[in-house]
């Protein structure tokens, strides 16, 4: 059973994640700067600690695969983009801008990449949540599709 002290200080670890919204990898600092003060003191603290730096790693990692995907098929969906405009005297003419040639595997797999990338956002923000609601509670978390690179 947690104690008051170690459920509010899993559950800020917990929501410290947030910061990342106003601080560049504050969602990597403050969870370390909390979990390495506290891992020693607290079995409790030290499972939400890593369960939620693994998760942030696992994030990062996710969103690097898909962007990494995304900027390629963006490029190339552009190069063929200006393939097709006619820079005449005075005007510019695009010649079949959406024709079936333009619309390839490649920009399709970009686009779910970038989808793909803004649903693991989505589903970061209602899990961190969820995360301390439940730490808040007394109760271990696991994330989904979490890599465990801190065991």
């Amino acid at each position: 059973m947690a104690t008051s002290n170690e459920k509010n200080t899993s559950t800020l670890l917990q929501l410290s994640l947030l910061s990342q919204y106003c601080i560049p990898f504050g969602n990597f600092i403050f969870p370390l700067l909390i979990w390495s003060s506290k891992r020693q003191e607290s079995q409790f603290v030290d499972k939400h600690g890593k369960q939620a730096l693994n998760f942030q790693l696992s994030i990062l990692l996710y969103s690097l695969i898909f962007v990494l995907i995304a900027i390629p098929t963006a490029v190339f969906w552009l190069y063929n983009l200006l393939k097709t405009v006619d820079f005449n005297e005075h005007h510019i003419e695009i010649n079949n801008l959406i024709s079936s040639q333009n619309i390839s595997g490649l920009i399709i797999l970009g686009l779910v990449a970038i989808l793909l990338t803004a649903i693991i956002k989505i589903f970061e923000f209602i899990l961190i949540i969820y995360a301390a609601y439940k730490a808040a509670n007394g109760q271990e978390v696991s994330y989904p599709l979490t890599i465990k690179f801190i065991k």
